[in-house]
């Protein structure tokens, strides 16, 4: 049986610090000044430099919640401290991503809303020009309120850029809660410049749509589900422009985000919670009912969006056929994976969620993670078996 570790040795595991802790496995626990840590994205930058971006303060939603950065330099084991990268007392600036751009620009993009107003959420970005080493002024890359981000850009084979994304919608007399959104791609074709906006068909509940090439006009995209039913699955046939309507996989999903990327033997590899409102009776009335004491109003018709289904166990799968199936499916992290409270002063929550997995050139896996919403954690696998 694993034991639960306490508020404070987490604290002391947070130095950044690379460390093997089995045969092809190593750990870090980045550091960070704040107590709340979540939503890592991870990227290579031009030079090789191992970034991780995620947001922090004392509770999300929460005015002080900003962006942090660390870095990992090639060769090295040990983690930059956290570098602010966004400070709007006003916001709650969340989910960043970093991409590299074909120039070698680099860019960080973050979502910035009012408490738990998602619904009136805009996207901004940074950008640098020296390979990731400082970035310019934020300004808006997308004011259509209730635009959300979490995957990465992708470019495909003609030069356009696809920023996924999901549109959180608000229901009127209703705080948000996530019953009617959906997924949506921003399309860009003179490189960031200009976008234009396009729905997936028939995507209520898709959400953190996660674009994965498969080679030439071929895409796959794979969500976290609303429902809490399962990981859902589309495909776009003419370079990301169009997609078929999201399908459930044989993964189950409870709400939380899912990251998938193409392994260079083109195989793809999936990190995600193995839960979904199935196995576990917990609920919550929505991800922010803690903030200003405040609940939604009575239930709109339709389904609503489930929230407090367990976040664990923290697992990785492949899949051989494009992401129809997966299967070697290991659990990274396991626990009770309690998420009825966002609350991480007091250790009251205790979930593995929100990954990110990248390759890197000598084909060794990293994934980071939020531990109990109180540390980013870092693992490095040695290259999956198959």
């Amino acid at each position: 049986m694993s034991v639960v570790p306490t508020q404070q040795e987490i604290a002391q595991r947070m130095d950044g610090t690379l460390r093997p802790v089995a045969p092809g496995r190593s750990e870090a626990w980045l550091s960070s000044p704040t107590v709340q840590n979540h939503a890592a994205n991870l990227a290579f930058l031009p030079d090789g430099t191992l970034t991780c971006v995620w947001f922090g303060g004392t509770m999300e939603g929460m005015g002080d919640i900003s962006v942090y950065l660390s870095r990992l330099a090639p060769g090295a084991t040990q983690w930059s401290d956290a570098e602010k990268l966004s400070d709007d007392p006003q916001k709650s600036e969340q989910n960043p991503l970093i991409f590299v751009a074909p120039t070698g620009d680099v860019w960080l993009l973050y979502t910035s809303q009012t408490a738990g107003n998602q619904d009136g959420s805009i996207v901004k970005r940074r950008v640098s020009t020296d390979g990731g080493r400082s970035f310019g002024p934020a300004d808006v890359l997308c004011d259509v309120p209730g635009t959300f981000v979490r995957q990465p850009i992708v470019v495909n084979r003609r030069g356009d850029w696809l920023l996924p994304l999901f549109r959180c919608i608000g229901v009127p007399g209703r705080r948000w809660t996530g019953d009617v959104d959906f997924a949506a791609v921003l399309l860009s074709r003179d490189a960031g410049r200009s976008w234009t906006m396009h729905d997936v068909p028939d995507s209520i509940g898709a959400v953190h749509m996660n674009i994965v090439p498969l080679g030439g006009d071929e895409m796959v995209a794979l969500y976290r589900h609303r429902f809490a039913e399962a990981v859902l699955r589309s495909v776009s046939h003419d370079g990301g422009r169009n997609w078929s309507a999201p399908t459930q996989t044989g993964l189950p999903n409870n709400n939380s985000s899912i990251q998938a990327v193409r392994l260079r033997d083109g195989r793809i590899a999936i990190v995600y919670n193995h839960s979904n409102a199935s196995m576990s009776a917990d609920r919550r009335l929505s991800l922010y009912d803690e903030i200003d004491g405040e609940s939604p109003a009575a239930p709109a018709a339709g389904r609503q969006a489930i929230w407090g289904v367990p976040r664990a166990p923290l697992s990785l799968a492949i899949s051989s056929d494009n992401g129809a199936t997966f299967s070697g499916r290991v659990d990274l992290e396991v626990g009770d994976g309690y998420c009825l409270t966002n609350n991480s002063r007091d250790g009251l929550n205790r979930e593995f969620s929100y990954p990110s997995i990248v390759e890197s050139s000598n084909g060794e896996l990293d994934i980071a993670f939020t531990y109990f919403r109180r540390a980013i954690k870092h693992v490095r696998l040695r290259r999956p078996a198959g």
